[in-house]
């Protein structure tokens, strides 16, 4: 069978695409290299429970914001979305003093106004940039913020729930720090439940138009004739072959499988910086130990959220929807490859014990950290489970466990945005590396991988 779209991985982006176009009555075949569909969306099953892996919250589902639209598209509104708090949905914790992030642009200034009375008409400014996103393309976040606003705490404040992206001084530009931050002020949800109900719903909704969904199916080369790709071939040795091809692998993945692209183009695919990656903490606390608290927390040891981060100088926090009387808490810190790369030649479960001592040395830093908004946490946790950059290295195939894809750099044109084309004219990407990360950003992409199709 020759398939209208082959499409592969079947993370966020891949099984939006394939939700897409087989809506529109294309024959669509996913090809996914694991055991489950799901990528970064995916939960895993320990002693009964569930964990997720890269879902914490998303931000403007309510009708007439960012997200609504596409999800009422993707037919993902469905599912059990808990509001989080309107005067609160993210605290800030820097040293001795916290911050509060609320719901609604006007609200949003008012409650930081009320620490910083000083920067209120700076903190309308930032709303309506936030809102605008105008003339937001050649320039950095850190030079942004640092004209507009006169204290260096508020800087530092404003840029506290941005272990969802990578924070650098001297890279991160203002367009993708403002789509991370502005959805989750119009509103911010997480799921009641495992991050696999979304995952379910794209893949359900695939089938039932038609689609397919192979996993265990790692594709290792694209075959291509007279200029196009004709058929995707697989470890197993099973090819299928297919009119169009969309790779929701990384970039320098995708030129991997094929010397059809110019060499110029695998060059930079190929040596552009990847994002660092994050050690995370999947923590089931005992029965009644913790109420469930209805916001996320991000703890900083002092006011240096844009130097690069030390060994747990800050974490985030979030705590799942309770389902019964136990909750359970996610921790988040940035991990650089440095600190897994003398195992970088080993596989999940075959690391060795200096490994195991190191994971845990990291998570019970991160314990300890979050213990200065949750007291005696670590009492509290009855089973954990932590993950490195290896662990999403050798999940997703990302080079060096990056977490948020390549490193996009507001000074070089060439490198902060990609186009979902390529040279190939049957060959095209979506995926968090080439515009915007995070469910919405790799959502906006999906959309645009299939209008570029399509038109």
């Amino acid at each position: 069978m020759i398939y209208d779209i082959v499409i592969i991985g079947s993370g966020l982006g891949g099984l939006e695409c394939a939700h897409i176009l087989a809506r529109r009555g294309m024959s669509v075949l996913v090809l996914e290299r694991q055991v489950q569909p799901g990528g970064c969306m995916q939960s895993f099953a320990r002693h009964g429970f569930h964990y997720d892996t890269g879902l914490h919250y998303i931000g403007g589902l309510l009708e007439g914001q960012r997200l609504h639209d596409d999800f009422e598209r993707l037919n993902l509104l469905h599912l059990p979305w808990q509001h989080l708090d309107a005067d609160g949905f993210d605290h800030i914790t820097i040293g001795d003093r916290t911050f509060r992030f609320a719901e609604g642009y006007d609200r949003f200034v008012e409650t930081l106004a009320h620490d910083f009375p000083n920067e209120r008409e700076h903190l309308r400014r930032y709303v309506e940039m936030l809102q605008s996103e105008e003339n937001i393309v050649d320039k950095g976040a850190w030079d942004y913020l640092n004209e507009t606003f006169c204290d260096p705490l508020l800087v530092n404040v404003l840029a506290g729930s941005s272990l969802k992206m990578e924070v650098r001084k001297t890279s991160l530009p203002l367009f993708v720090f403002a789509h991370g931050n502005a959805s989750y002020i119009e509103s911010s949800w997480r799921l009641k439940g495992d991050g696999n109900q979304l995952v379910q719903s794209l893949t359900s909704d695939i089938t039932s138009y038609g689609g397919t969904i192979v996993c265990k199916a790692e594709v290792t080369e694209l075959i291509d004739h007279d200029g196009r790709i004709v058929a995707a071939r697989c470890q197993n040795g099973e090819t299928y072959e297919g009119r169009t091809f969309i790779s929701d692998v990384h970039p320098a993945i995708t030129c991997a499988m094929t010397k059809r692209l110019k060499p110029i183009y695998r060059r930079r695919m190929t040596n552009t910086e990847n994002t660092r990656g994050a050690l995370t903490v999947s923590l089931r606390l005992k029965p009644h130990a913790l109420p469930y608290f209805n916001h996320n927390h991000f703890v900083y040891q002092e006011a240096n959220v844009w130097e690069e981060p030390q060994e747990v100088d800050r974490v985030m926090v979030s705590c799942r929807v309770p389902e019964g009387d136990e909750l359970q808490i996610d921790l988040m810190t940035p991990m650089a490859w440095e600190h897994c790369e003398r195992w970088a030649d080993t596989t999940v479960g075959h690391r060795g014990a200096d490994y195991e001592e190191m994971k845990n040395l990291w998570a019970d830093r991160c314990i300890a950290l979050a213990e200065r908004v949750i007291p005696n946490l670590g009492t509290m946790v009855a089973e954990r489970h932590i993950t490195t950059p290896l662990t999403w290295r050798d999940y997703t195939l990302t080079p060096q466990g990056s977490a948020y894809g390549m490193r996009k750099d507001w000074q070089s044109p060439l490198f902060c945005m990609h186009s979902v084309k390529t040279s190939v004219e049957n060959l095209l990407l979506t995926g968090q590396s080439l515009i915007l990360h995070g469910v919405e950003g790799v959502t906006k992409t999906a959309f645009m991988t299939c209008e570029a199709l399509l038109n």
